[in-house]
């Protein structure tokens, strides 16, 4: 994997700071978003690129990432929301609970229903996603450092 660096962050899918609740300690996070590339290289291999955003377009793939730092041994937890530029695909662990509702109900996307204009109800998919947060336990924490990573499509 390479990482490229760019002039600027684009504005609409700027780094949304991770909010820590139910910390004793304190948490410190850095955050970063890289837009994700393909480029062909020698004998026809392909090359997976990340690189800082100049400007993103609809469709391009986002590669969020969130790091932190916390005094060992107190459980956390990482809240993160999702640019309304961005649709959420999938984070590097599978272990986020998502929000389809601006924070107020969490759970596993496949568990979460929307209901729709004509009153029906159907399973939430990604583009519903408004929040990301992942609940880091006492045992994780010792580590005093972590890392997530999560990705999106600019729509």
């Amino acid at each position: 994997m390479i990482f490229r660096t760019g002039a600027s962050m684009v504005g609409a899918v700027a780094v949304a700071a991770p909010l820590a609740a139910q910390v004793a300690q304190p948490v410190r996070f850095a955050s970063d978003v890289f837009v994700e590339r393909f480029i062909p290289g020698p004998g026809g291999r392909v090359s997976r690129v990340l690189e800082r955003p100049d400007r993103l377009n609809p469709g391009d793939r986002v590669v969020f990432v969130v790091n932190w730092k916390a005094d060992r041994g107190h459980d956390f937890t990482v809240t993160n929301p999702l640019p309304r530029a961005v649709a959420f695909q999938r984070s590097a662990d599978g272990l986020e609970e998502v929000s389809i509702d601006g924070g107020r109900n969490w759970g596993a996307l496949e568990d979460l229903r929307v209901r729709d204009a004509d009153g029906s109800m159907r399973h939430a998919t990604p583009d519903d996603v408004t929040h990301v947060r992942w609940r880091v336990p006492a045992r994780l924490a010792l580590a005093g450092a972590g890392q997530f990573t999560y990705r999106g499509v600019v729509r």
